[in-house]
């Protein structure tokens, strides 16, 4: 019997094609932006997949959110610990 509904993965990236539209809008640069920005999900496919959420794009996006956050945590760390 096959699956009834996509993995996690692939319907990320389904969602992903979702957005083209939108992305195709943006200019180059911004698209790029737009490309990097969404792969950060990716990281947390794992988590994503056991989350099991009805609305994949919430997933995404705490994914993305959850990723920038770590980042400008280590940068807010780096410019106290740069300030000693």
């Amino acid at each position: 019997m096959g699956r009834t509904i996509p993995s996690f993965r692939i319907a990320s990236e389904m969602e992903r094609w979702n957005w083209r539209v939108f992305r195709k809008l943006l200019d180059k640069q911004d698209g790029k932006v737009f490309d990097e920005m969404f792969s950060y999900s990716r990281l947390y496919d794992v988590a994503g997949t056991m989350a099991c959420r009805p609305v994949l794009v919430h997933v995404i996006l705490v994914s993305i959110i959850f990723e920038h956050y770590k980042q400008l945590t280590k940068l807010a760390m780096e410019k106290i610990q740069n300030q000693r």
